[in-house]
């Protein structure tokens, strides 16, 4: 049995606020319901629990005026409890129109944590509707524990939503509270209830425990739910609830369901979350992670390339992403070209070659190599090898030890003819320096420019650990000022790079 159109209720803000160290500060709350309500299209939003702090009255109230101007205020729901009114009240004065009331849909929830007798906390429930109703407000049921009263007593589950079913409830909602079912649990167990009540609508609240989230939440919709809950990148209680993302690709490719949502919206919600929260989302989570639109291996690449033979329908242009291939060890000519092509650079298959050769290089020191830095790569190495050079290292030494100045040994050419000596300084670079400075100044009896500035930072629009930039200021001696970049993983090789650049620099006028 399934259903064409399921609904989807978010609980970001209220279930996925009880992920350990996330609290959304009022205006948090606001931004994430604004985006979720308007742009990702959720069709309920849980936006707190009810006597929570004046904080969190605050947020629900913004959020609730919010929802007025989009005509959407039914869609805004708050936890509420059996209190005797005060959860109904405290929404009330909130602007609330919907109030989602938490009850036990276990025999052992209630007898141990409420020490009630069944009847007696349905006659206490059904106060609490009552008066809800009475004061407008639209109630749905939270069955607290009911995957293990399912488990443990389902006499108890069928007599509670036996003894509700005609008090104007408009959904029963099944949490698996502590998330322990399984994909086949939660399907002979919607399967039992929707059968015995065919006209009521239930939905799935699923937890992650088991890694299972997703599935049960399959599970559910394929044997009758009407409504799924989720969060945004899985937000939630130990570990977690069903992640927005992740539930609306399997109902859509898995299930052929539809739902409300916008996906193009998807990656930038979890965006907006995970700089809220301070919660990371790990680069392998399907959908909105960093690596999974990402191919590594070139073979990949190549196969993209012939025919999109490692594609599915999991395309990120759907989620407002795009494919990418990764630069590193794995890349090979395939992923090297496709980024190419996609940033407008013509190579010759030997500059491709070296250029493989070089980000091959850095993958093994376990670079980390990103598109934005390849048009930089591209320019070191041919500029590398470019023939023009006549200012050439050899070879260097440099060595660092605790107690003693750090000491470099160095065998440069220009023009042909080589040239070695050593030197201590304040740092490897410094000593690198002094002895580059003995050979111009002492062997040859020229002179060698004042270094005035170093600076060294990430390439501009760079986002990576594989490249480093070096810039460096000279003074030459009639004044005039020489400056120099390049570009490496390390960042002292970096240096000595751009002092070369300036070497060659002052050859061809000394030349002239």
């Amino acid at each position: 049995m399934t259903l064409n159109k399921i609904e989807i209720m978010d609980s970001t803000l209220r279930d996925g606020e009880q992920t350990n160290g996330v609290s959304f500060l009022p205006h948090e709350k606001l931004d994430i319901a604004r985006m979720l309500l308007r742009d990702v299209n959720v069709d309920r939003l849980e936006v707190a629990s009810a006597r929570v702090s004046e904080g969190e009255k605050d947020a629900v109230k913004m959020i609730c005026r919010y929802a007025r101007q989009l005509g959407k205020e039914n869609s805004i729901e708050v936890l509420g409890f059996v209190d005797g009114g005060k959860s109904v009240d405290w929404i009330l004065e909130c602007g609330g129109k919907v109030i989602n009331l938490l009850s036990k849909g276990s025999y052992n929830h209630c007898i141990h944590q409420l020490a009630k007798e069944p009847d007696e906390h349905i006659a206490d429930i059904r106060k609490t509707v009552a008066y809800a109703m009475e004061q407008g407000l639209s109630v749905n049921l939270y069955l607290e524990d009911w995957s293990n009263g399912m488990k443990d007593s389902p006499e108890y589950v069928y007599h509670l939503i036996d003894s509700l079913k005609s008090s104007g409830i408009k959904r029963f909602m099944l949490p698996d509270t502590l998330g322990v079912l399984t994909p086949k649990q939660t399907a002979a167990y919607f399967k039992d209830v929707v059968s015995r009540f065919p006209d009521l609508h239930f939905d799935f609240h699923a937890h992650n425990d088991y890694d299972l989230a997703v599935g049960n939440s399959l599970s559910a919709v394929t044997y009758g739910a009407k409504g799924l809950h989720v969060t945004v990148n899985g937000l939630g209680e130990r570990c977690g609830n069903a992640p927005l993302a992740s539930v609306q690709a399997v109902l859509k490719d898995q299930c052929n369901l539809t739902t409300s949502i916008q996906e193009d919206m998807l990656n930038d919600v979890s965006k907006l979350v995970e700089g809220y929260s301070g919660i990371a989302v790990a680069p392998n989570q399907p959908i909105v992670g960093d690596n999974v639109f990402t191919q590594v291996a070139g073979v990949h690449a190549d196969g993209d390339n012939k025919h999109n033979l490692y594609c599915n329908a999991l395309v990120p242009e759907r989620f407002g992403r795009k494919r990418e291939y990764a630069l590193g060890k794995n890349s090979g000519k395939a992923n090297i070209e496709m980024n190419l092509q996609e940033l407008g650079l013509e190579l010759t298959p030997e500059q491709t070659k070296k250029v493989t050769q070089r980000i091959t290089e850095l993958g093994d020191r376990k670079a980390l190599v990103t598109q934005e830095d390849l048009p930089y790569i591209v320019a070191d190495v041919l500029k590398h090898s470019a023939p023009e050079d006549r200012v050439r290292l050899k070879a260097y030494m440099l060595s660092l030890s605790y107690g003693l100045k750090p000491h470099a040994n160095i065998k440069i050419e220009i023009d042909g003819k080589q040239y070695e000596a050593d030197a201590t300084g304040d740092g490897q670079y410094d000593a690198f320096v002094k002895a580059l400075r003995h050979i111009y100044k002492v062997v040859l009896g020229r002179t060698f420019p004042m270094l005035e500035n170093y600076a060294v930072s990430i390439p501009p629009g760079g986002r990576t650990d594989a490249l480093v930039q070096t810039s460096i200021t000279w003074r030459h001696k009639d004044g005039r000022i020489i400056r120099t970049r390049a570009l490496d993983a390390d960042q002292t090789e970096a240096a000595i790079k751009a002092t070369f650049k300036m070497l060659n620099q002052i050859e061809e006028e000394f030349e002239k």
